[in-house]
């Protein structure tokens, strides 16, 4: 299955100016059924109960080792990438996966945007070559956790 991405280079101030962002196009949907497979797992997995994902509204992050600092920080547990997506969208109670993000650290260890995204989606059977797809419009165009001001 082909899929259409855009490859880019994302510079920013901080966090990450060495990121690879790709956007995809169109954008992978999770009807509700998988995507409740998947929030399920990824909540299974959190880094704070010793799993490697840290999944929120809007992004899924995953992580090296389970978070291992002073009070259930980040401690040394390395971003690897992110998934970010969008709850509702297209349709309520759906999910859209639209960007993806991999960190120098993740590269280093060999992690890919397909990768990534397949780790996160296998709960659901799927991968994100086999996911439905659809166009959105309304995705957000910057990472809402990439600072874009100085002294952040």
């Amino acid at each position: 299955m082909h899929r259409d991405v855009e490859t880019m280079t994302e510079t920013t101030d901080e966090p990450g100016p060495n990121d690879r962002v790709e956007v995809i196009r169109p954008a992978a949907v999770l009807e509700a059924r998988v995507a409740t497979l998947v929030l399920s797992a990824l909540r299974r997995d959190d880094v704070s109960t010793g799993g490697v994902w840290n999944a929120s509204a809007s992004v899924w992050q995953r992580y090296d080792r389970a978070w291992n600092g002073v009070g259930g920080t980040r401690g040394d547990a390395k971003l690897l990438g992110t998934v970010a997506v969008m709850y509702d969208t297209p349709v309520r109670n759906e999910v859209t996966i639209y960007r993806v993000t991999i960190t120098p650290a993740g590269g280093d260890l060999g992690w890919t945007v397909d990768a990534l995204c397949d780790d996160a989606l296998a709960a659901g059977g799927l991968t994100l070559a086999s996911c439905p797809r659809a166009e959105i419009s309304n995705a957000p165009k910057a990472d809402p956790f990439k600072s874009r001001g100085s002294g952040t």
